[in-house]
């Protein structure tokens, strides 16, 4: 079972994570957007390591909701508001429980995923985070370890697509060969369930 200490793992393990690669995520950011997902993204997660320091939520929902919420008051640009969904409507899904187990996790996952596609009208194949989220979603029945393999293959996969969405997508053509930003740093939070996982 999940409990909130796992979550607060997740999000720990995330925001290091995030610090580690900011200058890789800004510099794929760079010729196809504002050159700052990897800066604004580290902002965004030292700032949810603080909250959840202090505040010390108590299920796995209420971490995910101030999560969301903080990412969502504290990030520029487009993925502050994407994030703060995809975690805070995963965290509402999974409700008031003080444990989940992994399949009810996935399907709260789920939730957040389309919330995500709902909110940035984004789809698989127009080289977003969607790209990595939506196959390791899929591939959580197999386990963390499945899911970080198919977050990573899918955020790869985005370097030869052209963007249809975002920033990217008014470079036409330009955005081919350069691996989308936001799938990179999507398939960054899915890795980090393992090491969660792990300790």
């Amino acid at each position: 079972m999940l409990d909130a200490d796992f979550f607060r793992r997740w999000m720990t393990a995330t925001a290091a994570s995030v610090d580690r690669e900011a200058d890789r995520l800004t510099a794929l950011d760079s010729p196809i957007g504002d050159a700052d997902h990897g800066s604004n993204l580290r902002r965004g997660f030292v700032a949810v390591s603080a909250a959840l320091e202090k505040e010390a939520p108590g299920t796995p929902g209420a971490v995910l909701v101030l999560t969301g919420r903080t990412l969502i008051s504290t990030v520029g640009g487009a993925s502050g508001p994407l994030y703060g969904t995809l975690l805070r409507r995963t965290g509402k899904a999974l409700g008031d429980a003080d444990a989940v187990d992994e399949a009810q996790f996935t399907e709260a996952l789920r939730t957040g995923v389309d919330a995500v596609m709902q909110l940035g009208g984004a789809a698989p194949g127009d080289k977003t985070m969607i790209d990595a989220l939506v196959p390791a979603v899929d591939a959580l029945a197999d386990g963390f370890d499945a899911a970080r393999v198919a977050a990573e293959q899918g955020a790869e996969a985005t370097t030869p697509l052209q963007a249809r969405k975002g920033r990217a997508s008014y470079l036409g053509e330009r955005s081919i060969g350069h691996q989308d930003p936001g799938a990179t740093s999507a398939a960054l939070l899915i890795a980090a369930l393992g090491e969660a996982d792990g300790k």
